[in-house]
């Protein structure tokens, strides 16, 4: 049984990292929303965070299965686990204070495996290759996701009269598709936050895990998700209702299936490929090339510097 003061800083931790989880990836879903200017930062910051909150009760507990017990091979000392989880979180933060979108699951899954090899416990090679595979292909999936929805969104308009009720529908539509992000944001990646706590096998722990990742999610939106979302809604593509519509609900959709068979994926990956998806749809001119290839840096350097900083410390903290 570990102590009670231990848990409190696992917690703690795992809510840090929550909090991070909010800021960065929050905004994916609902910065194409903003970029239509469909709905200001505040408001739609709160109903992620609900929607948020409500994936990670529903459907959460599969991939903290996966994080916790599926990337390391046996149960890591509280101490090490902290460290990867601050590990992870400390380089999210970078890129948040940054407005770069990078990949918390990059950073986990990054911390856990620095912890893993730190410490001599053997790392699930098998496990760990899926979830590489998952992180290329997510993008790719949401890319054609989003050019296949934002085809079919602009020939269903193209047949209809585009009347004030045909576009309340649209924005109401949009609004939704933004929800259902956010809830498999919160589905998919509260096991980022709390999987690395449940390696520890607490019975009955993990209810509580998912109430507080989901928290800690939602209060990472409404606190610091509002320079993310502008990147996303303004600097890759600049995006409509239609546009808004097929690149939310594209990257909900490939963000959900990962959720559903426990494999920890990137909502930075999935929304960005389904804005590409978009933008090359309208035109190679309307991608924003540099924020691209920024983000495609922060997804290099993400778990690489999140296994790096968890071996050393661990090495340098755990006897």
């Amino acid at each position: 049984m570990i102590a009670l003061p231990v848990m409190m800083l696992l917690a703690l931790a795992g809510f840090y990292l929550g909090w991070n989880i909010g800021a960065n990836d929050g905004g994916n879903c609902i910065g194409t929303s903003i970029g239509a200017g469909l709905i200001s930062f505040r408001r739609g910051a709160l109903l992620v965070a609900l929607c948020a909150i409500l994936g990670a009760l529903l459907q959460g507990e599969r991939v903290v299965e996966t994080v916790g017990r599926g990337i390391v091979s046996a149960e890591l000392s509280p101490w090490t686990i902290l460290i990867s989880l601050l590990a992870g979180g400390g380089v999210v933060s970078l890129a948040t204070f940054q407005r770069i979108p990078v990949s918390t699951s990059q950073a986990v899954v990054g911390g856990l495996a620095g912890a893993g090899l730190s410490t001599g416990v053997s790392i699930n090679r098998g496990m760990v290759g899926g979830i590489f595979l998952s992180w290329v292909l997510c993008p790719v999936v949401a890319m054609v996701l989003g050019i296949l929805g934002y085809w079919l969104v602009r020939h269903l308009l193209r047949r209809i009269s585009r009347t004030p009720t045909v576009e309340r529908t649209l924005s109401w539509l949009v609004l939704g598709s933004a929800c259902y992000a956010a809830f498999s944001l919160g589905a998919n990646n509260v096991g980022n936050a709390v999987g690395p706590p449940a390696n520890l096998r607490e019975g009955g722990a993990v209810g509580f895990l998912l109430l507080l990742g989901g928290v800690s999610i939602g209060v990472g939106v409404v606190s610091y998700g509002r320079g993310v979302a502008e990147a996303i809604g303004r600097g890759i593509v600049p995006l409509d209702l239609p546009g808004a519509l097929a690149a939310q609900t594209a990257a909900g959709l490939a963000v959900h299936v990962y959720a559903l068979i426990g494999i920890p994926v990137s909502t930075s990956h999935a929304v960005v490929g389904a804005v590409i998806g978009v933008g090359l749809l309208r035109g190679i001119r309307a991608v924003g090339k540099r924020k691209i290839a920024e983000i495609c840096i922060g997804w290099v350097l993400t778990p690489t510097v999140a296994c790096a900083l968890s071996f050393l410390f661990c090495r340098l903290l755990i006897p």
